[in-house]
């Protein structure tokens, strides 16, 4: 990994997003104090941790697959890590029946994780590591291994969890919808390296760079050159309104960019032939061709009226929502 600097707030959830080998999980383990560091500092609360030991660190990780011990009841799991801090009987009791309900799984006290799902393992590991009231919580991928319904209804519930715990968070994803719900900051990688780091806002409608363009969300992204005259030529002979400096250029051209030409009456009407029509019950995606620039856009069409390949429709895009990147 290249240089790596980034300061989270207490109580804030930051998610670290790339694909597979850019370094989110390295990062995540250098922090937990399972990988050390070549070089630099790791501070929790202004404290130098860089070497001290994983279990003195005051940090809880829910990892991938869980590391349940198959072993110990629900209730023995979350226990487990109040018993090595030494607290009380009484006391550990009152904190394991506290994070059950905060998982809703106090009726499951007593099962153990074979007799789970997949989704309430997921909540006995969390409310395993929230049971040790860690200054900082990390996710390694918790929700990889569950289908598309569950992940969306844990991934809202874990957010409302943490928000009311106030407790500091690093989660790591490759998955850009959790990433968008989720964070309060995003932390976009590549190849070791930060690209970007912003609000989910700011990730999405203002790209720093063409990998956070491409990475996060649909788009097209056209290349081309900006001219005097506040012009965007695009390679295709696509001719947009611009701003940005003269000369060569990238436009990031969102779906939600593209309308029918009606709903922006003040725009200039284009012809675009349809190469491809996907439904995706409240939306249909379109891939359309425009002066030999290819563009997508999600809208809503009357049942019966979604245009098929080869059909030509009147479109307008947005000047306002393009967003002009440099060549590099």
């Amino acid at each position: 990994m290249s240089d790596f600097s980034l300061e989270i707030r207490r109580g804030e959830l930051v998610c670290l997003l790339g694909p597979s080998g850019c370094g989110k999980t390295t990062t995540l383990r250098m922090l937990a104090g399972f990988i050390a560091p070549t070089s630099g500092e790791i501070l929790i609360e202004a404290q130098d941790v860089t070497r001290v030991p994983a279990y003195k660190r005051d940090v809880g990780i829910v990892f991938q697959n869980y590391a349940l011990f198959p072993h110990m009841t629900v209730a023995k799991n979350v226990e487990y890590g109040l018993i090595n801090l030494g607290m009380k009987r009484k006391e550990r009791v009152n904190r394991v029946q506290d994070m059950l309900r905060r998982v809703e799984l106090q009726h499951l006290a007593g099962r153990y994780p074979k007799e789970l799902s997949g989704g309430q393992q997921q909540r006995v590991a969390l409310a395993r590591a929230l049971a040790l009231q860690p200054k900082v919580l990390l996710l390694d991928e918790p929700f990889s291994n569950l289908d598309a319904q569950l992940r969306v209804r844990l991934r809202e519930d874990l957010h409302k969890l943490i928000c009311s715990l106030e407790m500091t968070t690093l989660f790591v994803t490759h998955d850009q919808d959790e990433a968008l719900t989720l964070a309060d900051r995003i932390v976009v990688m590549n190849k070791g390296e930060v690209e970007q780091v912003g609000s989910p806002e700011e990730i999405y409608d203002a790209p720093a760079t063409r990998f956070v363009a491409e990475f996060i969300g649909q788009c097209a992204l056209l290349e081309g050159q900006i001219v005097q005259g506040g012009e965007f030529r695009a390679e295709g002979g696509l001719v947009l309104p611009a701003f940005g400096p003269i000369g060569a250029a990238f436009v990031v051209i969102r779906p939600e960019s593209v309308k029918k030409a009606q709903e922006l009456p003040e725009v200039p009407a284009r012809r675009a032939t349809v190469e491809a029509s996907d439904y995706h019950g409240a939306l249909t995606r379109l891939r359309l061709s425009l002066c030999g620039s290819k563009l997508i856009m999600e809208t809503q069409f009357p049942v019966g009226k979604k245009p098929k390949p080869g059909e030509q429709i009147d479109i307008a895009i947005d000047p306002n929502a393009l967003r002009f990147l440099p060549p590099v």
